[in-house]
This record gives structure tokens, sequence and C-alpha cells, in this order.
């Protein structure tokens, strides 16, 4: 029975460690996205507005907290209350598993509305690092599959565009 519970323990870490966010900040790139061409575009952020992006729902919390609901249940009962216990187990499990599983994955990001170089205006979703500001300029970087980041430009000059404005 020791053995059962170590057994349950280690899965159970090793799958609520796969509940750890993805990175929607501006200075993290996913391996995938490592050596990838992106299109660059200038412009100024003419509005940040905190948002909050939501939590993921991989169904890893799910099947953590169903493992170890059900585990849990199985010490109720003999019989048919311990199928009980252990079907009802699973399920609380799996209900509280998935809630935890998108509460850790929240985090606060910022709406950017951008009015392009080219007179376009977009607004993007990130991370709240690196920090953009109203009246910055900065970079935007497309990716193939639409996603795209706001990076301040800092000191740079663009080619054929103005220096960035002091705030």
């Amino acid at each position: 029975m020791k053995s059962f519970w170590g057994i349950t323990a280690v899965l159970l870490v090793v799958t609520v460690a796969g509940c750890a966010p993805r990175s929607m900040s501006g200075d993290v790139y996913s391996r995938e996205r490592a050596q990838r061409v992106q299109t660059i575009e200038y412009g100024e952020v003419l509005e940040v507005r905190q948002v909050l992006i939501e939590g993921t729902k991989s169904g890893v919390g799910t099947l953590a907290g169903g493992v170890l609901g059900g585990a849990l249940g199985s010490g109720i009962g003999h019989g048919a209350g311990r199928t009980i216990g252990v079907v009802g187990g699973a399920i609380a499990g799996g209900l509280l598993g998935s809630a935890v599983e998108e509460g850790v994955t929240k985090q606060p990001g910022v709406e950017v509305t951008i009015r392009m170089d080219t007179g376009q205006t977009i607004a993007l979703v990130q991370g709240i690092d690196p920090p953009v500001y109203a009246g910055d300029r900065v970079r935007v970087l497309r990716n193939p599959d639409g996603s795209a980041r706001a990076i301040t430009t800092l000191d740079e000059l663009e080619p054929g565009g103005p220096p960035r404005r002091d705030r």
C-alpha cells in the first residue's frame, strides 16, 4: 500500500509540473520560435490596457486531480462503498484539478494598441514583460502564424523612420 501512495505522489508531481504556464512575455521565445524568421514593422503605442490572460485547460490538471481523488477515495469503505469512494473522489478531484490548473496558469497581460508607420492601427495582447507605455516607439515582430509581440525600440533609429521620442 505504501508503494501505491509513493507511485501516486510521483505521478501527481510529474503531471502537475506539466501545468507550468507558457510565457506570454515579449522577452521569452519558445523552442519552436527560435531561429525562425519574423517580419518587423515599426509603430507608436497609442494605448496600453491591463488584461488577464486566462489559464490553460489542457486536461493535465483534470487527469492529475482525478488520479489523486480516486486514490484518496479508495481508502473509503469496502466493496461497493469503496467503488463509490473511488468514483466520487475521481470526479471531485478531476473538477478541482481542472480549476487549479487554470488558476495557476493565469497571468497578467497588456492589450497594446499601436499605430504602425504604415498608418494601420493594430492591437495585440502580450505578457507584461518587457513593459511598453503609450508614446513608446516599438518594433512589432510578426510571425507567419499571425501571432505578434511589441518590443520597445529603446534608442534605435528605424530605417527611414524618426528617432525614438523621449518620454
